[in-house]
This record gives C-alpha cells, structure tokens and sequence, in this order.
C-alpha cells in the first residue's frame, strides 16, 4: 500500500496526545506503524510549516494530512501549498478567529515545556490563512467543543465534505470509533 499519514497535533500538544497515540495503535495493529509520521510541531508557525514541507517534499509515497485543532489549521495550508488532501478535527479556523489572544506564555501539556507565543507568530499564523479546495477536505466536528467554535470551521471550510457530531468535546471523543474510516480516508 502507498501512502503515508502526517498527523498535526494543535496547540501546546505533542505526539503524547490522546489521537496521535491512538492513530499510532491503530496503524500498528495493522502493520502500517512505518507509515504513520508524528513530529513534535514548533511553537513557531513559521518554523513548523517549514519543517512539515520538507518532509513532505521528501516523502516518496502520496501524503495523507490529519490535523486537530490548531494541527488543523496547519493540515490545510499544507494540504493547499502541496496539493494533498487532509482530514480536519476540530480545525482552528484561524481566519475566523482572534489569533491574537493567544499572544503570551504556554506550556505544553505533555512535555512541560514553557514556550512564548508572539504577536509575530499570531502574524505568522494568519499569513497561513489558504481559500481551501473543498475537494480535498474532510472535517469531523463536535459541536460541543468547549474550545473553538464549531460553527467557524463550518464556514470556513464551507463546501468541504462535513462531519458534524451532537456533544462530544474538543477532544473530538468519537475518534476511537471513526479511527477506520480516517485510515480508509488515507486509502491505507
């Protein structure tokens, strides 16, 4: 089978996350665990996107993205300046939102790590913002999620094949169970 998956964890994450475990597990069960790639993202969107395009101009089977949250936002721009269809959960509608309230100190909550988020990476961030292709997009939304609103992902992603799931939470909590269709997605 061709095809590699890049999974985008959102803000302050990391591979530890809950999905990216998961997605790990699931593709290891079967015996796809080498086509699974999970880095730990940069805090800087700048470096991030940089860092993400090299690996993909260097892959040498077709690149599936899946991101959440602000991974989300990321798996769209690369999707758009590579030509690659992504699977969004939960996406950061930067455009639709206040990028700059998150300007300050974070610390990431896997690792500890504290790390400062500038009104130059909120810059960063928008100058990110790509008109999405609808062809290549799959959304999976709750509309519980207690973090971004789901509605801003709706519109910005308008036209985009759209999963829309009553309660849940940002976590997205239906994953375990739509973990196949997502490799099926990837045509894996």
């Amino acid at each position: 089978m061709d095809g590699l998956i890049l999974y985008l964890h959102g803000f302050c994450s990391s591979p530890a996350s809950w999905k990216a475990r998961l997605l790990a597990e699931a593709m290891a069960e079967r015996g796809l665990a080498e086509k699974f790639h999970c880095p730990q993202l940069s805090p800087v969107p700048a470096q991030a996107m940089a860092d993400m395009g090299q690996w993909i101009e260097a892959a040498n089977e077709p690149v599936t993205l899946v991101g959440s949250s602000l991974g989300g936002h990321y798996a769209s721009f690369l999707a758009e300046t590579y030509g690659l269809k992504a699977l969004l959960i939960n996406p950061a509608a930067v455009a639709r939102i206040d990028v700059g309230k998150f300007v300050g100190e974070h610390v990431n909550y896997h690792s500890g790590e504290r790390f400062g988020f500038t009104a130059e990476h909120a810059a960063q961030l928008s100058a990110q913002v790509l008109p999405p292709t609808p062809s290549r997009y799959w959304l999976w939304l709750e509309t519980g999620d207690e973090v971004l609103d789901y509605h801003d992902a709706q519109a910005f992603w308008f036209g985009c094949r759209q999963s829309v799931f009553e309660g849940g939470d940002h976590s997205f909590t239906r994953f375990p169970e739509m973990l196949p269709q997502l490799i099926e997605f990837a045509g894996l």
